[in-house]
């Protein structure tokens, strides 16, 4: 144990905490980089932080103090830490064995879970499980162990309902917005659906992004179980309410790697569903050429790893295997999303038929699961909410619970001032709209971050179109960024024609 002075390093690690030794007092005492070190403010609160060292920046009777640390132990410059070195956390040694492809245990996994959400592991370490996951596999029973995990040490929201129904698409469709169509029409029915979603990772928007055109879209559990209780139902990021905390910290190291383990992925969507309570869900799992499933053959093994977990915990499940070779809607990008949503929800002639289609047939299916439907029956009594209304009025409701104009109509929804068109070069039908090539134009229009930028298709795939006809329009609020898409259009040739 050691007393040393404070230096405040205004930099933010964004992963486990971090302090910095003089490299030759380190030596010294015998502590090594990435060793970790209990530190201890002089009112007794600690941490536990990775160590650094550094030559020159830090003297030997200093420690530098990145963000993380002085702002959860409220240190200032100039004041005085004990710190003590300790033991690389037990869940390393299982993290070895994972990585010798034996079997974990329940409680060997619950620790590496554990020592995720209390930040006490390293991003290196959090990598080597998920790449031994990725390349050992997870059984059946780690993937079980692993998704009590995840719930376990993270919130849950109770809202002691009976039936308490969710949704999930695996992605990779753009325009997919399907999400904030069925819930209004669940939640008019009647019925509870407290819909947590992602934030675009690589798509140019994900469910969050596109509602928070609308409205709030973060919240403490408190402030959602009130919501949900008030008008039945929400549309929320998950990232905000901290339901599965472990499991946000593994897919940062996971998606750098480019890595997503099946029982890792199926154990981060069922611990979510499981978090907010969830009875009754419907999977939505497109395959297509540049889908996230390629063939039907992986659809269906999904579809049988989804039952066989869901039948561990109890849960009423339903998959549907959808087409995932082209955008759904006319919008890819936040506002021109929620755009599309809207104008369906309003029966509004502008609104895309096939996303219309698509979620109430999920609507539908839904609805069938959870014995509010006869079979059969689901479509047309989702299709009923929409014509009559129902759905836009309980979407105004949800958007006002919010924080938003329940109000706001599509046109409300500013679109980004510089705008390219790409034009059909020759005569002939659509055989091709890439789902990654509008992807990537469409981020590199600025979208998500920019809710202004996108794609308003106007011509879909196996449709016929002329020369010099308009295909599609690209929006953004940077001249800059239109130079970026143009180049990407000729890179990518997003359209084929024959």
């Amino acid at each position: 144990m050691f007393k040393l002075t404070v230096k405040i390093i205004d930099v933010e690690t964004g992963a486990m905490p971090v302090i910095s030794l003089n490299e030759q007092f380190a030596k010294k005492n015998d502590v090594h980089k990435m060793d970790r070190i209990l530190v201890k403010n002089v009112k007794g609160k600690t941490l536990v932080a990775a160590v650094d060292t550094s030559e020159t920046m830090i003297e030997s009777h200093e420690v530098g103090v990145f963000e993380d640390v002085w702002k959860k132990l409220e240190l200032k410059e100039g004041d005085t830490v004990e710190l003590t070195p300790i033991g690389k956390p037990l869940s390393t040694k299982f993290i070895r064995k994972k990585m010798d492809n034996e079997e974990l245990f329940r409680d060997e996994i619950h620790q590496i879970i554990k020592d995720i959400v209390e930040d006490r592991l390293t991003d290196v370490e959090m990598a080597a499980f998920v790449s031994a996951s990725y390349m050992a596999g997870l059984s059946l029973q780690e993937t079980e162990y692993l998704t009590k995990s995840i719930v376990e040490t993270g919130g849950r929201l109770n809202l002691k309902k009976k039936l308490i129904l969710d949704k999930h698409c695996i992605g990779g469709v753009p325009g997919n917005r399907t999400t904030m169509l069925i819930v209004p029409t669940i939640t008019s029915l009647g019925l509870t659906m407290p819909k947590t979603s992602s934030r675009a990772i690589t798509s140019p928007a994900g469910t969050a992004d596109t509602m928070e055109a609308l409205a709030n879209v973060s919240f403490s559990i408190e402030e959602l179980t009130t919501i949900v209780n008030k008008v039945g139902g929400c549309i929320v990021w998950g990232g905000a309410i901290n339901l599965a905390a472990a499991d946000d910290k593994l897919i940062r190291v996971r998606h750098p790697l480019a890595l997503d383990p099946e029982g890792m992925m199926l154990a981060s969507i069922m611990a979510k569903k499981m978090a907010v309570g969830a009875t009754h869900i419907i999977f939505d799992l497109p395959i297509g050429e540049e889908s996230k499933l390629r063939y039907l053959g992986e659809a269906r093994h999904l579809e049988r790893e989804f039952k066989k977990l869901a039948e561990r915990f109890k849960m009423n499940v339903d998959t549907v295997i959808t087409d995932g070779n082209e955008p759904i809607g006319w919008g890819i990008g936040p506002n021109l999303e929620a755009r599309d949503v809207l104008w369906v929800l309003r029966n509004d002639k502008r609104g895309p038929m096939d996303l219309r289609a698509k979620a109430t047939m999920l609507t539908g299916k839904l609805l069938e699961l959870c014995g509010k439907a006869r079979e059969g029956d689901g479509i047309a009594m989702a299709e009923n909410q929409i014509k009559k209304g129902n759905s836009y009025r309980q979407m105004q409701r949800i958007i006002e619970a919010q924080g938003g104009d329940p109000n706001i109509k599509p046109e409300d929804l500013p679109l980004g001032e510089y705008t390219v068109d790409y034009v059909a070069e020759k005569k002939g039908k659509i055989v091709t709209l890439s789902n990654s090539a509008i992807a990537k134009i469409a981020r590199a229009a600025g979208s998500p971050v920019d809710k202004e930028a996108g794609i308003l298709l106007s011509k879909r795939y196996d449709q016929p179109v002329k020369i010099g006809e308009k295909i599609f329009t690209v929006y953004s609020r940077s001249e800059r960024n239109i130079d970026r898409v143009m180049q990407l259009i000729n890179e990518l040739n997003p359209i084929v024609i024959k």
